[in-house]
């Protein structure tokens, strides 16, 4: 049997991948480039050192990586494309664990190498632009401070744990975190699941809410979208197989307000036997065909080259608790949200849109199932 054994580096420029495997990634770029030289180029390293590590990896695991015949391409064996559809499936599933171990050991090391550094812990629903943040946050704000807004000092370590909206509101109830990342269908009625799953969980004077993002939810499908799946009532209609999102997840919940709009049930699409605990984990189960569509963001479907049928907008939100808004490590990330520089970022990745990002928001604006007959203003930007 064959174990696995974790490592980790320190460096200033480790990369974006969270954890890494020489062995895939050299399988991936000799599937890429066709040849052992190509690889090796691609990877930056020689041919001597690609073809004597996979020989030893062939000795070590006991079978052929790669093979080819005389004048053709070299392409992976059955056993290396298992090998690398198992790294693939492997890293997609446990993203938002890795995400965590990685936010712990950052955390534990943020004040040996900078004591001016903040730390701010945030447990957020599964959302790829909150690693991108936690990427540029750590590398310190380039920028002055907002209008109004003290500059940040040192590095900003967002130590984000992914769970379920509904958990992540729980976790800063119970005083677990000091952020909760959770997102809510654009006009979403009073009566909706939205407003039935949320509004026991916040209440106006004791949570603030900082605006982050506007994002959109569609259905990711293969390539070419084969089946045509245009609406859920497509997929019931076709029954096509659906990989859905666990109990407590904000993408469960926005799902049971689609299907409640298309007049659906939720047997409609079938048995909720297979869940994947992100969206970058829905969207790598349709790619390696284990299903044929799922709910999720856009960049999850682009970053694995499959098609994204938009469905509806939707906001994301940070909610804390009001004595935690002037903190340093908030007011820090509030100042790097309204930077034009992240804002800026923010707008490239396919599905985002940077949307009130550091302001405090009214909450009977943005959940507008609460509603106070003395608050006329829509958006509040100061405190």
């Amino acid at each position: 049997m064959h174990r696995i054994q974790l490592h980790y580096t320190l460096s200033r420029d480790a990369g974006n991948r969270l954890i890494r495997n020489p062995l895939p990634e050299m399988l991936a770029a000799v599937a890429q480039e066709g040849s052992i030289s190509g690889a090796a180029r691609a990877l930056g390293l020689s041919y001597r050192h690609v073809w004597g590590a996979l020989k030893r990896w062939e000795i070590e695991l006991g079978g052929t990586l790669v093979v080819w015949g005389k004048g053709q391409a070299a392409q992976l064996s059955e056993f290396g494309q298992k090998l690398l559809w198992a790294e693939r499936q492997a890293q997609a599933r446990l993203a938002p664990q890795i995400a965590a171990l990685h936010a712990d050991l950052e955390r534990a090391f943020a004040v040996a190498f900078d004591p001016s550094a903040h730390v701010l812990t945030l447990y957020a629903s599964h959302d790829d632009a909150l690693g991108l943040l936690r990427e540029v946050a750590a590398a310190g704000d380039p920028t002055s401070g907002s209008v109004g807004q003290p500059r940040a000092r040192g590095a900003l370590h967002l130590d984000i744990r992914f769970t379920g909206s509904v958990d992540a509101i729980r976790a800063l109830n119970e005083g677990r975190c000091t952020l909760a990342g959770f997102h809510t269908l654009e006009g979403a009625a009073p009566g909706s699941e939205t407003a039935r799953t949320y509004k026991p969980l916040l209440k106006p004077g004791l949570h603030k809410l900082i605006g982050f993002a506007r994002r959109t939810q569609g259905l990711i499908v293969a390539r070419g979208n084969p089946l045509g799946l245009l609406r859920l009532a497509d997929v019931a209609a076709r029954g096509a197989r659906f990989v859905h999102r666990p109990l407590g997840t904000g993408t469960r919940v926005l799902l049971g307000d689609l299907l409640e709009r298309e007049g659906l049930e939720a047997s409609a699409l079938g048995a909720a036997g297979q869940t994947e605990p992100s969206h970058a984990a829905v969207a790598q189960a349709v790619a390696a065909g284990a299903a044929d569509v799922g709910l999720g963001i856009e960049m999850a479907a682009r970053e694995r080259g499959l098609d994204f049928i938009p469905l509806v907008h939707e906001h994301y939100h940070l909610a804390c608790l009001k004595s935690s808004l002037d903190q340093a490590p908030t007011l820090a990330l509030r100042t790097l949200l309204q930077s034009a520089a992240w804002q800026a970022r923010m707008a490239q990745l396919a599905g985002y849109a940077p949307e009130y990002c550091g302001q405090v928001l009214a909450m009977s604006a943005v959940l507008p199932w609460w509603r106070f007959s003395a608050q006329k203003h829509v958006f509040r930007s100061k405190r």
